[in-house]
This record gives C-alpha cells, structure tokens and sequence, in this order.
C-alpha cells in the first residue's frame, strides 16, 4: 500500500514539474504548436511567459510576422473574469496594414462569418487597449475601450485627433452618437453622427444609412455641413453653407458590385469675385475588384462669366486606371475660362502615370494654355502663350521644355513683347534646375524710349543666376536731358541666394550711352557708368558705383532699391574747370581756361513721385575766354532741388555769383547777383534776383530786387559812372564827353506796353560837351545861321543835365532832356539852353552803336528847323 501511494505521489509531481516546465516555456513551444493553423509564412512570437497574477493571466507582450513584415505588436496585456465577465485590458497595439498584402491567399472552407454569428460568439467582454495605432493612420492613435452585453456592443474612442463613441445592437444598427476627426494641418475638426445599418456579410456595404457632418472652414464665414444619406446602393452627398438654402455640392451616387458612379453632379463657389460653378460624373468600374484593376472614368466642367461673356472648361480623364504600383490614365483639359478681368484658354491632353502616391503627369503634343485681358488696371495683357508639349509633372518637380511668349502694354510703362525658352530638370521653386535664355523689346514712353532685352540665366535649387544679360534703348528723355544709345550689360553675374536664413543678391552691371546731350546746347561725352549690387533680394539692395565721361569725372555713386523707390548719392570730386568744356553749347563761344569745379547731389526715383534730385555746384576762381572779352576770378554756388521738372535754386541759401573782371565791350569788375527761387516760377513760388552790381566805367551799377512774376519795377541804378570812360569805349568820331552822371530806370520785365517807364539821368556835377571840329565844320556849312548856333555847342561846360527816359517793348527809346551849360571859349556869362527830345529803336542802335552819326543828324535836324522858323 505505501509502495502504491509513493508510486501515486511520485507521479503527481512529475506531472506538476511537467505542467511547471510546460508553462514556464510557453513562449518556445506554445508559437510552434499554433503555426499549424497560422497562414503560411506567419510567426507568432511571445515576449515571455504566462503568469498568474492579481487573480488573472498576464502576457508581457507578442508580436505577429508575416514574410519578416510586422503586422501587429500587443504590448503587456491582462485577462480576467470576474462577476461573470471577461477583462481583456493591453497597455498598446500597433498594426501595420502595409503588411496585409503579405497575407497569402487561401481558401475558406467553412461558413462565413456573419455579423450576427459573430455578435452571439463574443462573451460577456470588456475590452480596452490604452493606445491603438493603425499605420499609416497613427495620426489618429488613441485608446479603445468596448463594452460587449447580449443587448450589443458600445464603443468608446478617445485620441488627440480622433474621438467616436457609437453603439451597435443586435439588430445591426449602428448607431454613431459622436464622430470627431480632426484632418492633417487642419485647425477644425470634421463632426459627424448618425444611423447606419450594416449588413450581416462583412463582404457587402451598409444597405442604407444617413449621416450628418459639420466643420468650420478658412473660406466660410459659417460652418459647412454634409448630409451623407443612402439606401440600397443609391445615394445623395449635399454640402452647405449653414443657413444658405442653396447647396455647395450635390453629388448623386449609386454603388453596384461592379461600379460606383456619380451621375449629373452639380457644385458652385460663389464666394470669390469671379463666381464658379458646373457639374460633375465620375464612374469607377470593378471597383470591388481593388484598385489596380478599377478603370476610372470621369468628366468635370467649369462655368465663367466674366469681360469676355460666358466660358466652359471641361477636364475629362480615362477610360483608364490609377494604383499604388501601376496608373495609365489619359486626360484632357479643354474649353475656356472667362474671369472678371480676363480669360484663359486651354488645350492639354495629357496622361497620368507611375504610382499614385507619386504620379507623373506627361503633357502630350498640342499641349496650349493661353491668356488675355487686364491684367491689373494699369496693365493690359494682349497676349500670353504657354507651349506646354512634353512637360513632365511629378511630386519632384517639373521637367521638359519651358515656354511663354508675352505681348502686353502698360498705361505708364508702355507696350512690351518678350520671349521665354528654357529647360526644367524636377523643378520647382527652390528646387531642382532651370536653365533659360530671354529676349524681347518694347517701348518706354515715360522716357520717349524704344528698348530691346535679351540674356539667359539659371536656377539651380535655391540659386537665382543671371548670367548674361544685353538691354538698350535707342535714346532715353527725360526733361532738358537726352541720352543717346544707352545700353545695360552685366559685368560680373547677377547671383540671388532665396535661402530663407541666409539670403543675397550680388553682381555688377555697366551702362554705356554715347552721349548725353542738353536742352541748352552742350553735351556730356561717351559716358561709362559701372554699379555693383550687394543685398538680400530684387526689393531690397544697396548699391554703389562709378560714372566716368571721358576727362570728366569719376563720380562716385551709392545708393539703395526697396522696391518702390530708388534713392542714391553722387560726389564730384575737384576737377578743372577746362573739363566742363563739353557741356557748353558751342554757339556760346566761350573756352574754359582756369578754375576748379566739384560737387554733390543726393537723388530718388519713384513711379508716382518721377525723379527728384538736390544737391550743390561750385566753381572757384574760375576763368575763360569769350567771344568778345575774357572773364576771371569767377566763383559760383549753387545748391538746388530738382522734382517734377522744376528747380528749386538755393535750397538753403541764395545761389551766388562773384566775378572780380570782366572785360568785354566794357571793363568790369566786382561782378555780384543772388539769385534763389523756383525756375519755372509761379506766383505762388517766385523767383527772385538781388544784390545785383558791378563797378564800371569808374562808377557803380546796382539793380535792386527783382522778383518774378514782377509786382514792382527793379530799379536799374547808375552811381557816378563817368560819361569819358563810357566814350573812350565806344568810341565816336563825332563828339566826346566827360564827366560823371547819376540815375535811376525802373525796368519792368511783364508790362504789357514798358520795358523802363519814367527813368531819370542827370549830371553828379560838371559836364563837358566837345563837338568834333569836322562835323560840326559841316553841318556850319550847309547853313550860315545854323553854323552861328554850331558854335555854341562846339566846347560846353553842363552844369544841370535831366533827361526823362522811357523805353517800351519794342524797343522804341523816347529821350526827353534839358541841358543848360556855357561856353567859356565864347562867352562864360552868356547860358545856353538845348532842349532835347529824341526818339530811336534802340535794339537796331545797340547793334550798330553809331552814336555820333544819330547825334549828328539829329543837330542838323533840328537846328535847321530852328533857323527855318525865325
């Protein structure tokens, strides 16, 4: 008996330690054993063993392989039963559905699984997995929880871009309280609920159903809600405006076994200035067969109204076929879109083809898109031409041939052609190459101007290169300056960095013109002017530079582009005067000879303002030789303004003009004027001229104030300019006179009738009046009573001279004078008394300066009258 009961006991241990054994090396034996029933190719694998614990059993974790693929990781997971319910509680489980193709095909033998079978197989169960991820969905990972009675089942889902909570009874109608999907780079999320009744075949669709969407959209002003409803295969989807009682979309389907179709589809947008709407048929054949094998046929119009009346754009694609592998799918955009400004029009056949997560789309012969209209209000587009054939479109970019030809005018800039040519290597901004060459011309009526432009260039990534560039104009005007031939070329290549942490823009340009002429007569020589770009971008550079014409210059240059305005400076540096000799009119007949010249100036360009400039000009002791006389010791300066054609003279203090000589007809020193004002001037922004004076023929010349438009009459004033002099420098033969005489002529510049009105001369002491003895011999002897007068006036000592002078504007000079004196050589007690009156135009006399010879005849004249009438 105790042998027995050893033997017993012997034996129940062994089989403990077995059982002990087994359990321990669960994970070895227990993967072997369900490979059996696992799909070929699969592996089951256990991260450790089984254990009891809390009163259940607990799994460290598994995985689950197919073909090295894995399709499901379970994290830590418990099993427990209590109150007569199972507890099935895991920390994670991520899916891999890529890794479902890697299932082999097999055939079930069994029965199908059925909704309903499978609803009464599940036990009394409690489910809840911390964290699912489903890729490539893990976007929307979160955690699970369902919650499984004899009445159905309820789910809970609770995520950072997903959240549901649905119940589905035992009558297969599921039933979703809450759906609330927030889309990748999305800010709103998409809601949803409704009834659904699912099939009892896992293999066939919902047989009816109806769900209600909202979400708030960047384009809407108020949410935007989808009614989805459906019964036996045929359905409605309705998109709308929340209070708009006319729908966005309408889109009529139908689902069959072998197709999916969208029939007479309508859709508007009329939130934009140039309202949008059509229609739209998509038909999917064979669908149910998978993706690869489903032909896609599909047809979507656009409706216009717009400048040019009413348009239609028709896409249509297929009959052909998209996959993850594999996509041959023609398609075709044609027809017409008449937008509110302009239209655009389209013929691009063209096919769709390599996988559709990274399709290609090719572009076939006769690929054209053109354009025309107003571009803008200023900006008429005539035409715009883009040869699309061979173009080659994929996620990396574009490659093939790029073309555009662009005709267009602008009101202010004028009217332009230019051509575009070039070649895309997987190019988009920024990205991959484009190789291009450029050429054009147009005209430029804001500078009276014809230019042409050609030059070729590179896109390399984010590396903007111009690297040959050709521009010119046949003149450029603008106000009193004309440049002749002008033409723009590079230098160095313009180079623009677009990085977005480090950008630049460098590179150096030259413009050459042959000459730049003046409105007055002279001219600038072949100028060069040489400019280097250093910036961040076209809208924001410096630049700086050099002008040099010739002997005249280098300029220095600098200044800055912030794209609307072009602002810079310049400095002259000292240079002889005799430099300048080129801007001076030749018809001036004036040679520069001693004297320095320099200079300054700050200017800016804009489209609206034009071009304003202000600086200064000054010349020291500055001499030269004129047609009739020289000029030394000239000192000039001048600052001034330059803005819509108009000068501003002496900003900021007068313009000033000192001379020390000047001999011409007359010697001249102490030559001095003022001038400041605006040029043209206006009665509200006058120009005025002062301190006018000059030290000749041993007296003083002064001009007061003179202010234009002239109020008031500048008086020209003569201070004891002695009258030897002024005869010694014209010289007649027929009389001379010495002395000195004061005076005063009011001159008038926009008198309707007067140059000088009511002006005065009168002697500043003694005159002496000498007649030539062979002139006065003559007139003595046409007439002996005539010559008894002569002799009065042969030598005469003035002691009151007052002569009244007027001048009007054409020239015509009245004299009025009374002259008292004696002749001491016949009587220095007997007075004589000349009245004198005298009319002449004074633009002939001032030619001919004959003096003595109107003298003459105005003695005999007048004393033959004398005689005549005693």
């Amino acid at each position: 008996m105790a042998k027995r009961l050893r033997i017993f006991i012997g034996i129940v241990v062994g089989i403990a330690v077995l059982l002990a054994v087994l359990w321990q090396t669960t994970p070895r034996w227990l993967p072997r054993v369900l490979t059996h029933w696992l799909p070929a190719g699969s592996q089951l694998m256990l991260q450790g063993p089984l254990r009891w614990q809390s009163g259940g059993l607990s799994l460290p974790g598994a995985q689950y392989k197919v073909q090295q693929c894995l399709l499901a990781d379970l994290g830590a997971t418990r099993l427990h039963y209590r109150a007569g319910r199972w507890q099935l509680d895991s920390d994670k489980l991520s899916v891999d559905s890529a890794c479902l193709s890697q299932l082999p095909a097999g055939e079930d033998d069994g029965a199908p699984l059925t909704l309903d079978a499978l609803q009464r197989q599940l036990p009394a169960l409690d489910l809840s997995i911390n964290q699912l991820s489903v890729l490539p969905w893990q976007h929307y990972a979160g955690k699970l929880q369902l919650h499984n009675t004899a009445a159905g089942q309820q789910l809970f889902y609770q995520g950072k871009n997903l959240k549901a909570e649905a119940r589905l009874d035992n009558r297969q109608q599921l039933t979703i309280s809450s759906l609330n999907v927030l889309p990748p780079n999305s800010p709103h999320p998409l809601r949803f609920s409704g009834d659904i009744t699912i099939a009892r075949d896992f293999a066939a669709l919902p047989p009816q159903g109806k769900l209600r969407g909202e979400v708030q959209t960047a384009y809407l002003q108020q949410p935007l809600l989808m009614d989805i409803s459906w019964q036996q295969g045929q359905g409605v989807v309705t998109l709308a405006e929340k209070g708009d009682k006319q729908p966005l979309a309408t889109l009529p389907w139908a689902v069959t076994p072998q197709q999916i179709r969208i029939d007479k589809g309508e859709w508007r947008w009329p939130y934009i200035d140039q309202p949008l709407s059509g229609g739209i048929n998509v038909a999917l054949h064979d669908w149910s067969k998978g993706l690869d094998e489903t032909q896609i046929s599909a047809r979507l119009n656009v409706i216009t109204a717009g400048h040019n009346g009413k348009g239609n754009a028709v896409l249509t694609l297929g009959p052909g076929s998209v996959g993850l592998t594999h996509s041959n799918l023609d398609f075709q955009l044609t027809g017409q879109a008449n937008l509110a400004d302009f239209s655009l029009t389209a013929s691009i056949p063209g096919v769709v083809s390599g996988s559709i997560l990274n399709p290609t789309l090719e572009l076939r012969p006769g690929s054209l898109l053109r354009a025309w209209g107003n571009a803008s209000p200023e900006m008429k587009l005539e035409e715009a031409r883009l040869p699309l054939a061979g173009v080659k479109v994929t996620a990396n970019g574009i490659t093939g041939r790029l073309q555009s030809i662009i005709r267009a005018s602008d009101s202010y800039w004028g009217r332009f052609r230019l051509h575009l040519d070039g070649l895309a290597q997987d190019f988009w901004p920024d990205k991959g190459r484009w190789q291009w060459r450029y050429w054009g011309n147009g005209q430029l009526p804001p500078l009276q101007a014809k230019w042409d432009v050609a030059g070729s260039g590179d896109w390399q990534d984010s590396l903007l290169t111009l690297d040959r560039l050709s521009t010119g104009f046949d003149r450029l005007k603008y106000g009193m300056v004309t440049v002749a031939a002008p033409r723009l070329t590079l230098n160095k290549p313009l180079r623009w960095q677009r990085d977005a942490v480090r950008p630049s823009l460098d590179g150096e340009l030259q413009l050459v013109a042959d000459k730049v002429s003046f409105s007055g007569g002279g001219h600038l020589p072949p100028s060069t002017l040489a400019l280097r770009l250093q910036g961040c971008d076209p809208q924001n550079f410096q630049w700086q530079g050099k002008l040099q014409a010739q002997d005249i210059g280098p300029i220095a240059l600098r200044g800055r582009w912030d794209g609307e305005r072009l602002r810079g400076e310049g400095w002259w540096p000292k240079q002889r005067l005799a430099v300048f000799q080129p801007l001076l009119a030749p018809d001036l007949n004036i040679t520069l000879r001693d004297g320095e010249f320099y200079a300054q100036a700050a200017f800016s360009a804009a489209r609206e303002q034009g071009f304003a400039a202000g600086g200064h000009w000054v010349v020291k002791n500055g001499g030269m030789w004129m047609k009739d006389g020289e000029m030394s010791g000239l000192d000039f300066v001048m600052s001034y303004r330059l803005q819509n054609h108009q000068w501003l003279l002496g900003a900021k203090q007068p313009v000033t003009l000192r001379i020390k000589s000047l001999s011409n007809l007359f010697e001249m020193q102490n030559i001095t004027a003022n001038l400041q004002g605006y040029y043209p001037y206006s009665e509200r922004q006058p120009l005025t001229l002062s301190n006018v004076g000059v030290d000749m023929l041993n007296g003083h010349i002064g001009l007061s104030a003179l202010r234009l438009p002239q109020h008031d009459a500048a008086v020209l004033k003569l201070d004891r300019v002695d009258l030897s002099a002024l005869f010694t420098a014209l010289k007649p033969k027929q009389f001379a006179m010495s002395g000195r005489v004061n005076g005063e002529l009011p001159l008038y510049l926009n008198n309707s009738q007067w140059l000088v009105r009511n002006g005065w001369i009168a002697n500043a002491g003694l005159l002496t009046l000498r007649l030539d003895k062979d002139m006065a011999d003559a007139i003595a002897s046409n007439n002996m009573a005539t010559g008894a007068a002569i002799d009065w006036l042969r030598y005469m000592e003035i002691h009151r001279s007052q002569a009244r002078v007027d001048l009007d504007n054409l020239g015509v000079l009245t004299l009025t004078a009374r002259i008292d004196g004696v002749n001491p050589q016949k009587n220095a007690k007997r007075e004589v008394i000349l009245n004198y009156s005298h009319q002449e135009n004074v633009f002939q006399l001032w030619r001919s300066l004959r003096f003595g010879d109107n003298l003459q005849e105005w003695l005999e004249q007048t004393l033959s009258k004398s005689n005549d009438g005693q």
